[in-house]
């Protein structure tokens, strides 16, 4: 019997999402579901969406009542960044045992906690964790995507490309044949007045455009899966 690849999702608030949102972990298993040829799992210790009426991530209420509890498993957080996830991420693939690990995180970062180079500098920590947890687990890191703060302030809008520059850096400078890193591509399309309810979080449009990224990462460098059908 094949071993199951385990996948484990881990982000800020645009990946553990609200009450009524499908999220693109939804989208992304919907993808698997299609097109993984083999077993595998979605994996990880939370399963909750944000209720920004509790201020706490205890919802179940996503906008597809038929999204399998199994594959609601994530690492991600409102509010939390890679500060916060290079803390939590090896006892998490322990844990887990995943695989393979489909990470958007950054905007919260720069936003309230540190500047580009130091978050860099918690990304490489992030893939220091993960490693010693599972010296082959593979990474595909999304950059920093398109948000309103940005398009209104010249000075938050610079950090985050000096950010996304460093981001590349780190995966060119971490990536190895053991256990591989890569970065996702941003989607050309992308488009905060039509792909997110708020210029932040993403409505459906921009969650099939995020799990379009991963997708397309995964099938062009490993040939898991197939490119997203958007």
């Amino acid at each position: 019997m094949m071993t199951p690849m385990r996948f484990l999702f881990v982000g800020d608030s645009m990946t553990i999402g609200c009450p009524g949102d499908f999220t693109w972990r939804h989208r992304m298993w919907h993808h698997l579901e299609a097109t993984f040829d083999g077993p595998y799992e979605i994996v990880g210790p939370r399963t909750a969406l944000y209720d920004p009426a509790a201020g706490a991530p205890v919802s179940h209420e996503y906008a597809d009542p038929g999204f399998p509890p199994a594959a609601r498993r994530h690492l991600a957080g409102w509010g939390e960044g890679w500060l916060h996830m290079a803390t939590v991420i090896g006892p998490a693939v322990a844990e887990s045992r995943a695989d393979v690990l489909l990470v958007s995180l950054g905007l919260i970062d720069l936003g309230f906690y540190t500047d580009a180079g130091q978050t860099a500098a918690n990304v490489r920590a992030f893939v220091e964790g993960a490693r010693e947890a599972n010296p082959q687990v593979r990474i595909i890191a999304l950059p920093v995507i398109p948000n309103i703060r940005a398009e209104e302030d010249a000075a938050f809008a610079a950090e985050v490309a000096l950010f996304n520059e460093l981001l590349a850096k780190a995966v060119a400078d971490l990536d190895t044949a053991a256990s591989p890193l890569l970065l996702a591509a941003v989607p050309d399309s992308y488009d905060i007045h039509r792909d997110t309810y708020d210029g932040t979080h993403p409505g459906p449009s921009g969650e099939h455009k995020l799990a379009a990224a991963f997708a397309d990462a995964l099938h062009g460098a490993w040939e898991l899966g197939a490119r997203y059908a958007l």
